[in-house]
């Protein structure tokens, strides 16, 4: 890696003086300003001829013109091939989010559904993240929704169990989903595992695309019941084609021949761009996902496009065929990247006619519906924000909003959470919550547990971006309470060397009334709002956001705490070996007061982890 900085100069004159340093090879270049903060991430086939084009003084958009009078300094890296500095190159836009490079904003993970094949009966459930558990894996699917949907459906169709081990070996008489027609039961023995297995192929040969082969077998088998004058199996045979019917419609478009495809299309309108993901696997589609990429505005679909497909594909596996909207500029290269991260070819096209096409058209119409709404929140928060600086003579409208909260009972349990709100509405992946450590708080202790949950907030601001150049520091800070605890903040944030960002207690006013908030600021009287602003409103919605936020980590914290055992805590006992445990001697207080030779008698547990055992718990004890 070469990283060379030229103090005096800037713009073409500095992109010129690294020319005599480059040679022909391919790689990745970084653009940087006078701070060191990178400005533009690309690649390159040959990185002479790439930056060459940089130090011609015209001929550039007014973005690209922007970002070179900004530079003050290049950073370089070569790689073998071209393919490797575009894979290189998407990963490092993805880590370092330059101003000037279209950006994919949202990086989570899709759902898909597992058929476990670690027991006898195997369960159907939804799966997130790394495919480590045996078992079969469909999708993916393109939202927690559409799987569940699927689920709700193969459970009435197939009736396979989605109960835990634990769950199942438990049971003594079928749950609630067999008696709504939902599972098989064979927790109970209501059904064998040959006649379980065949239910499960069933299910398989469904989520493979194969529905046509189930419901002709569905109809045989329930003409053979009707004839075998079984009419309670035949009308149960009726209800699962029904569902299995009701399934498929409710999927919409089914692709004939298209059997795994992404569908992805782009549109653009007023310097936003929205693009809509189609998911297409086994000749069926399991959903789609919106994203807005950033822009600046003045670059072509080609790159909004190619920009979005390296983002989007650089940490998850592509599908044999991508069809899209508009071509890219380099199309053989990321089929190349593509391929290489698949091990196997990927298609990329941009179909005219046919199937194909319409499946693309689909998603351009709901890309263009989708942006449309998008553009109409995005000036409705536009406005709301305008109207929250106008209330609280703030210099300008908000960027980010930080919204505070507690929750806990009576001191147990006790935890902090922050919300974040800006120009495009609630910004959920910035989300936080705390847990309150401090062991000499008084149980209650609102004021020290917000100390807390703002010390730690801004000591980690000020260390890791002190310049504030990050985007991560709010405009404003808001507070569920009074003038107490805005004058308990206000001491916090003096104490830390904060004092310019404006905070505003939200009150809950006379006989705890909604719509007679008061707000409180440092210096300032309180204050009300009309009790039909829609500042107020949005206010409200905020407040009560960080609430629901606050008590749900509460509520997961106070669940898991009631769930858990000293057996936790003891080094090698995992899942597994601790339902072994729990089974053979009931509970983990007995567990802590077996003797060697019990522990050691325990299904899974080897000498070596009983000693372990036994000396966690009466070492400590």
């Amino acid at each position: 890696m070469t990283d060379d900085t030229t103090e005096s100069l800037t713009g073409h004159a500095c992109i010129q003086s690294y020319l005599r340093t480059l040679d022909g090879s391919p790689g990745v270049y970084r653009m940087l300003d006078a701070e060191s903060r990178v400005l533009y991430v690309g690649k390159a086939r040959n990185l002479r001829a790439r930056v060459s084009n940089y130090a011609r003084p015209a001929g550039h958009s007014p973005r690209i013109s922007r970002m070179i009078r900004e530079t003050a300094s290049m950073m370089f890296l070569t790689t073998r091939t071209e393919t490797e500095a575009l894979l290189l190159e998407q990963n490092l836009i993805k880590q370092l989010k330059p101003r000037y490079n279209v950006l994919l904003r949202d990086d989570k993970s899709f759902p898909n559904i597992l058929v476990a094949k670690d027991h006898a009966f195997p369960q159907i459930k939804k799966h997130r993240g790394a495919k480590k558990e045996k078992g079969d894996y469909y999708g993916p699917f393109a939202s927690a929704g559409a799987v569940n949907r699927t689920l709700n459906q193969l459970q009435r169709v197939f009736l396979l169990r989605n109960c835990t081990d634990s769950t199942f070996e438990s049971r003594t008489r079928p749950c609630l989903l067999y008696q709504i027609k939902r599972c098989s039961a064979p927790c109970v023995g209501y059904i064998s595992d040959a006649e379980y297995g065949g239910l499960v192929r069933d299910a398989e040969r469904f989520l493979s695309g194969r529905t046509t082969k189930v419901q002709e077998q569905l109809a045989t088998e329930m003409q053979q019941a009707s004839d075998s004058m079984e009419f309670e199996r035949a009308a149960a045979l009726r209800d699962r084609i029904r569902a299995l019917t009701q399934v498929q419609s409710a999927q919409g478009i089914n692709p004939q021949s298209t059997a795994e495809a992404d569908v992805v299309a782009l549109h653009v309108d007023g310097g936003q761009a929205c693009v809509q993901v189609f998911f297409i696997r086994s000749n069926q589609n399991w959903g789609n996902h919106d994203y807005y990429p950033r822009i600046s505005g003045d670059e072509d679909a080609a790159e909004i496009m190619e920009a979005f497909v390296g983002q989007f594909y650089s940490n998850r596996e592509p599908p044999r065929q991508l069809l899209l909207s508009h071509g890219l500029d380099n199309t053989d290269l990321m089929a190349a990247a593509l391929a290489e991260k698949r091990g196997g070819k990927v298609e990329l096209t941009v179909p005219q006619r046919g199937e194909k096409a319409e499946l693309v058209s689909s998603a351009m119409r709901n890309a263009r519906e989708s942006l449309g709404r998008k553009m109409a929140e995005t000036a409705t928060q536009g406005r709301l924000l305008r109207g929250l600086a106008e209330a609280f003579d703030l210099d300008a409208p908000p960027e980010r909003i930080e919204i505070y909260d507690n929750s806990h009972i009576q001191g147990a349990f006790a935890v902090g959470a922050m919300v974040v709100a800006g120009p495009e509405g609630l910004e959920k992946n910035q989300y936080r919550k705390f847990n309150i450590k401090g062991d000499e708080l008084t149980p209650g202790d609102d004021f020290g547990m917000m100390k807390e949950v703002l010390t730690r907030r801004f000591k980690r601001l000020l260390k890791e971006d002190p310049d504030r150049q990050s985007g991560t520091w709010p405009d404003l800070l808001l507070i569920d309470g009074g003038a107490g605890q805005v004058s308990a903040v206000h001491e916090i944030m003096a104490e830390l060397g904060v004092e310019d960002i404006p905070m505003i207690g939200v009150a809950k006013g006379i006989d705890r009334d909604l719509g007679k908030e008061e707000f409180h600021r440092t210096g300032a009287r309180p204050m009300a709002l009309q009790r039909n602003d829609p500042v107020l409103y949005f206010i409200q919605r905020l407040r009560d956001e960080a609430h629901r936020f606050a008590i749900g980590t509460h509520r997961a914290k106070r669940a898991k705490s009631v769930s858990a055992t000293p057996l936790d805590d003891v080094p090698g006992v995992g899942a597994g070996r601790k339902r072994a445990l729990l089974a053979h001697f009931g509970s983990a207080k007995a567990v802590s007061r077996a003797n060697l030779a019990d522990l050691k008698a325990v299904d899974g547990i080897s000498e070596g982890l009983a000693e372990k055992i036994y000396a966690f718990f009466h070492e400590a004890g």
